[in-house]
């Protein structure tokens, strides 16, 4: 570095800031983590980007790799592990090593079905309001990218995704929203001890989402509502072991309920501008992109 470049860097608080503040994200390479990790940098900011095959190893059931991982961090993104068991120690490892910052990737609902579905995120969100430090909670819908990403993508490519949803509404919130919000709620004052809900800007049925993308990726495809017991016998099938499949099979049934059809404000809250809607989403997937 130059001394032009070092005295620049003194001079200028935001790039001062950016340099000496290390952020860890946890799980930097799933949807959300990858996504916040590329935010930050753009931004300027230090990242340590850590999962079980990324950058810095991180693993959440391998207690040797938690300091290596924290060493120098102040703020985290923390995306928990499937069983809660390791969260209340790493939490408070990462307090006493310095992290003053935590921003917990939870779900919409969990204050509702919390230890029933989804143990690891309510587990998650009371460590942290317990723990002496600076945190905000975010909980979303389901994400617009289970569709081309994750559980929901394989079925669909072939044609037919068959959930126990009925015809409910999920207002589905984009992931890149969610990285934004991340990213700002990592950085930015004003935010300790909320907890944001965040969804995309309408509700769709699943059915009508599965529309959307047939009609932006040009290929036919359905959805078909079955019951739980027929969803798990195909994910079992599909050499899905039994109890996480029976886990999805009540989450997605629980959405029935309504409990989360109705849109929310939290990235407008955040963000200051309205969240991405799912025809975009759908129009700039890889499929979308391709036939345009």
């Amino acid at each position: 570095m130059t001394d032009n470049a070092k005295n620049t860097q003194a001079a200028d608080p935001a790039i001062r800031q950016a340099s000496d503040a290390l952020i860890l994200v946890l799980g930097a390479t799933g949807k959300t983590g990858r996504r916040v990790v590329a935010r930050l940098r753009d931004q300027g900011h230090a990242v340590r980007a850590a999962s079980r095959s990324g950058e810095s190893r991180f693993d959440w059931y391998d207690r040797a790799s938690w300091a290596p991982a924290l060493e120098g961090a102040t703020a985290l993104y923390l995306v928990g592990p499937p069983e809660p068991g390791p969260i209340a120690d790493f939490v408070h490892q990462a307090a006493a090593a310095g992290v003053r910052r935590f921003v917990v990737l939870s779900g919409r609902g969990v204050e509702v079905f919390g230890d029933s579905f989804e143990p690891s995120m309510a587990e998650a969100e009371r460590v942290v309001r317990e723990a002496g430090v600076d945190w905000t909670v975010i909980r979303p819908n389901n994400f617009s990218q289970n569709f081309d990403e994750d559980i929901f993508a394989a079925p669909l490519r072939e044609g037919r995704l068959a959930l126990p949803v009925g015809d409910v509404p999920e207002p589905f919130v984009d992931a890149e929203d969610i990285a934004d919000v991340a990213a700002a709620l990592l950085t930015e004052e004003g935010h300790t001890g909320r907890v944001y809900e965040l969804s995309g800007p309408r509700a769709l049925t699943f059915a009508e989402a599965v529309a959307e993308l047939a009609d932006a990726w040009g290929r036919p495809m359905r959805f078909e509502h079955i019951t739980a017991d027929e969803y798990v016998t195909e994910l079992t099938a599909a050499k899905v072991p039994a109890e996480p499949a029976r886990a999805l099979a009540n989450v997605l049934t629980w959405l029935t309920d309504g409990y989360n059809a109705t849109p929310v404000s939290g990235v407008r809250d955040v963000l200051g501008r309205e969240p991405r809607d799912f025809t975009e989403y759908a129009k700039t997937t890889p499929e979308g992109t391709a036939r345009r």
